[in-house]
C-alpha cells in the first residue's frame, strides 16, 4: 500500500517538473532526461532489498535469542503484538517437575527434599512412616507409575526424563521409594490404554494380573474423585463418604493454593469380559488412593519478562490445565494477575457466550482447566477487540488456536510437528522470555526499516524539491541527470542499509505497542520528512546561488539584483554572471554530503546523536565515509570530471560544501533539544 502511494506521488511531482521544463522552453530531450532521472531518484528502488536484508539479519539475531522465524513477514506483526497468551508448564516454568507432597490415608507427607534424581530411599529415618503409611504411599506411587507413558534413562551418570515432565516426576519419586517402571511392567503388562485428553483431564491403563485385570487411573484430583465410590485407607478399601470427599477436596485446594499441581490416583480390579465396555463405564466405581502434589519452579527470568511486557503496553495471559487455585497462585507470583484482572476456569469460560467473553476478555489474565477449544475462543475474542495476539501451543489440539492467532508460537522442545507447521515462529528453548525477546527484536526491526524509509524519502524529497524550486524560479538547472543518478547510487544504498541494521533502542520496550493498522508513514513523520527534504533542498540551492552569484565578479550580489529586478534578465535566460560549472559541482556535493549528515538524524527522531552515541553504529560511519570518499573521487579524478560534468574544487569550495551540508544536522539537533526540554517541562508540570 505504501509503495503504490509513493509511486503515484513521485510520478505526479516528476510530471510537474517535466511540464515546467517545457514551459521554460528547454529542449524536449533534456527535459525528458531530467524528469526520468528525477523519477529514478525519487522512488527508493532499493527499499525492497533493504527491507528483506533487515528482516533476514533480524531473524539471524532472533536465532541467537532462541527464536526461529518460519514466516518472514511475521516479524512485522511481532512489532505490534498487544497480547501474549502463554501456556504455563515449561514456558513459564523450568519444566523440571518434582513431587513435593503425597496425601494418603488422611495424612499429607512432605517429600520435597527427595529432589529430582530417582535414587535413594525416602523411607528413612528422616521421614519416619508406619508400615500402613508406607504401604499407602507405595500404592499411590505404583498406580502413578503404571498409568504413565514417560521413561527414565541414565546416560553417563545423568538421569533424563523421556516424555512428559509431570509423569517423569512421578517416576522419579517412585524410584526413591524403590518402585521402578520396568519391574512393575514385567509383573503387570499393559493390555490397553484410555489416553489423556485435555477435555477429560485424565488417563487410564488396563493391566494384566495373574487373577484378573487392573484399571489404573490418573488425572486432575477433582475429576478422579468424581469417578470414585471407594477409598483405599489404612491398608483397607471402604466406601467413600461425603466427609472423605470433602477432606480430599479441601486438601486439593490447599495444595493448589500453594502453587502445586495436584494429581489424583485411583484403581479397581476388572473382569476380563468387561474390557469391551465403553471407557466411561470402565472408569466408574474406582477406588481412590491419594494425591500427588508437584511443583515446576517458575523460570527466574519470567517475572522480569512479564514486567517488561506491561511497561511495553502488552497484556500477558496465562493459560494452563492446572487447578484454578494453582493457576492463581503462580499468576500472582509471576505478575500476570494484577489488581484489575482475574482468573477463571474452563467451567466459567463455558458459561460465557462469545459476546460476553469478548466484553470480559480484557479483564481475564489467567485461565485454568482449559482445553484447546477454549484457546481458540480466547484468540478470537481478543482479535475482535482489535488486538494483535500471540498464542503459544505444543499439542496437536493447539494447532487451530495457533493458526488463528496473529502470531502463532510453537514450542521447539515439547511442540508437535503439527503445531510447528501451523505456527509463525518456534521458541527453541520453550521459554516465555524468548517470546518477549522476539517481540523486542520485531519492534527493533520495524523501527530500523522505518529509519531507512525516513532517510530515503526525506533525501529523495530534497532532490525533488531542489529541481522543483529551480524550475519554478526559472534558475539554471542546479543538477544534471547524470548527477541525480549518481546521488541515488552514492546515498541511497549503503547508508540506508546501515540504518536498517542499527542497534535496537534501549527504551523500545517502554513504548506502547503500535496498532497493526497504523501506516508506516503517519502524518507526523510525513510532515517531518517533507520539512527535512525542504532543508536539504534549501541548503543545496543556497550553496548553488552563493557560488553562482555572490562569489562571482558581479557585484553587489544576487539578493540585491533580485529585489531591484536588475537580475531578472540574467535569471531568465540571459548571460550568466558566475561560474555555473563550479556552482553545479558545489550543489552536487552539498546534496550528497548533506544526505550523509542527515543519515545520522534518522537514527532517532527524538534523541540527539550525542545521547545515542556517535560510534554506536559503526556500519553507518563506514557507509557514509565510503559515500564521501566516492564523492571526492569523482570530483578530482580527471576521467570522472568528463562523465559527471564537474570541476575540481579548492579548499574554500569544500569549506562551502561542508558548511551548507551541515545545516540539516545542526537544525535537527536544535529541534531535538527543544523537544526534549519541552518534554522535561511537561513532566515537571505533571509532577
Amino acid at each position: 500500500v505504501f509503495g503504490k502511494k509513493l509511486v503515484y506521488l513521485c510520478l505526479g511531482i516528476v510530471t510537474i517538473v517535466f511540464l515546467l521544463e517545457l514551459w521554460r522552453k528547454d529542449p524536449l530531450l533534456e527535459a525528458f532526461l531530467t524528469s526520468v532521472s528525477l523519477a529514478v531518484a525519487a522512488i527508493p528502488e532499493g527499499l525492497p532489498a533493504i527491507v528483506t536484508i533487515a528482516l533476514a539479519l533480524g531473524v539471524q539475531r532472533m536465532v541467537k535469542r532462541h527464536v526461529l522465524i518460519r514466516k518472514l513477514p511475521s516479524v512485522e506483526t511481532l512489532g505490534c503484538a498487544t497480547v501474549i497468551c502463554s501456556d504455563k508448564t515449561g514456558t513459564l516454568t523450568q519444566n523440571e517437575m518434582t513431587v513435593r507432597k503425597i496425601f494418603v490415608s488422611g495424612k499429607t507427607i512432605d517429600v520435597s527434599g527427595t529432589g529430582y534424581i530417582p535414587e535413594g530411599n525416602f523411607f528413612s529415618n528422616s521421614m519416619p512412616l508406619s508400615e500402613i503409611e508406607q504401604q499407602a504411599v507405595k500404592k499411590v506411587l505404583e498406580i502413578g507409575v503404571l498409568c504413565n507413558n514417560a521413561y527414565l534413562k541414565k546416560d553417563n551418570n545423568t538421569w533424563k526424563i523421556i516424555g512428559d515432565p509431570t509423569e517423569g516426576a512421578i517416576l522419579s519419586v517412585a524410584g526413591k521409594a524403590g518402585i521402578w517402571k520396568d519391574e512393575l511392567e514385567k509383573r503387570l503388562p499393559l493390555l490397553s490404554e484410555i489416553p489423556f485428553d485435555s477435555d477429560r483431564k485424565k488417563m487410564s491403563t488396563i493391566r494384566n494380573t495373574p487373577d484378573s485385570l487392573l484399571v489404573c487411573e490418573k488425572g486432575a484430583a477433582d475429576v478422579i474423585l468424581k469417578d470414585c465410590t471407594k477409598i483405599y485407607l489404612e491398608g483397607e478399601t471402604r466406601n467413600l463418604t461425603e466427609t472423605d470427599r470433602q477432606a480430599i477436596l479441601n486438601e486439593n485446594n490447599k495444595m493448589a493454593g500453594a502453587a502445586l499441581r495436584v494429581l489424583g490416583t485411583a484403581f479397581k480390579p476388572l473382569d476380563h469380559e468387561m474390557i469391551t465396555q465403553d471407557p466411561n463405564t470402565i472408569e466408574r466405581d474406582m477406588i481412590f488412593t491419594g494425591l500427588l502434589a508437584m511443583m515446576d519452579p517458575p523460570r527466574l527470568e519470567v517475572k522480569d519478562a512479564v514486567a517488561t511486557c506491561h511497561s511495553a503496553g502488552i497484556t500477558t495471559v496465562m493459560i494452563t490445565g492446572d487447578h484454578k487455585n494453582t493457576a492463581r497462585a503462580i499468576g500472582e507470583e509471576l505478575g500476570f494477575l494484577r489488581s484489575n484482572s482475574r482468573a477463571i476456569d474452563g467451567t466459567e469460560l463455558d458459561s460465557l457466550s462469545d459476546a460476553a467473553l469478548e466484553k470480559e476478555v480484557s479483564n481475564i489474565a489467567v485461565y485454568a482447566r482449559v482445553s484447546a477449544e477454549h484457546k481458540l475462543r480466547i484468540v478470537k475474542a481478543w482479535k475482535k477487540q482489535g488486538a494483535a495476539v500471540a498464542m503459544t501451543g505444543d499439542g496437536v489440539n493447539d494447532a487451530p488456536a495457533v493458526k488463528e492467532a496473529s502470531i502463532g508460537v510453537s514450542m521447539g522442545i515439547t511442540g508437535t510437528d503439527v503445531t510447528k507447521e501451523a505456527s509463525d515462529m518456534v521458541i527453541t528453548d520453550d521459554n516465555f522470555a524468548s517470546i518477549v525477546a522476539a517481540v523486542e527484536e520485531g519492534r527493533g526491526i520495524y523501527d530500523n526499516i522505518k529509519k531507512s524509509i525516513h532517510y530515503l524519502l526525506s533525501c529523495n524529497a530534497g532532490e525533488i524539491l531542489t529541481m522543483l524550486f529551480a524550475s519554478i524560479f526559472n534558475l539554471p538547472l542546479p543538477l544534471f541527470p547524470i548527477q541525480i543518478l549518481w546521488i541515488n547510487i552514492a546515498t541511497d544504498g549503503l547508508p540506508a542499509l546501515a540504518l536498517s541494521v542499527d542497534s535496537v533502542d534501549p527504551d523500545i520496550m517502554k513504548r506502547t505497542a503500535r496498532r497493526s493498522t497504523e501506516q508506516i508513514i503517519d502524518r507526523n513523520l510525513g510532515t517531518l520528512m517533507l520539512f527535512q527534504g525542504f532543508i536539504i533542498a534549501a541548503s543545496t540551492l543556497l550553496a548553488y546561488l552563493y557560488v553562482l552569484y555572490y562569489t562571482s565578479s558581479a557585484k553587489p550580489g544576487y539578493l540585491y539584483y533580485w529585489f531591484t529586478n536588475e537580475m531578472i534578465p540574467c535569471a531568465f535566460g540571459g548571460e550568466l554572471l558566475g561560474d555555473i560549472e563550479r556552482a553545479r559541482t558545489v550543489a552536487f556535493c552539498v546534496m550528497v554530503i548533506s544526505q550523509s549528515f542527515h543519515s545520522f538524524n534518522c537514527r532517532n527522531a527524538r534523541r540527539s546523536l550525542f545521547k545515542i552515541g556517535v560510534f554506536t553504529n559503526k556500519k553507518l560511519l563506514l557507509a557514509t565515509g565510503f559515500s564521501l570518499a566516492m564523492q571526492v573521487a569523482i570530483i578530482h579524478i580527471p576521467y570522472c570530471e568528463i562523465i559527471f560534468k564537474v570541476t575540481p574544487l579548492g579548499l574554500k569550495d569544500w569549506a562551502t560544501v561542508f558548511g551548507f551540508s551541515f545545516i540539516i544536522f545542526f537544525i535537527m539537533e536544535i529541534i531535538k533539544w527543544f523537544r526534549k526540554e519541552s518534554i522535561n517541562f511537561q513532566t515537571l508540570n505533571n509532577k
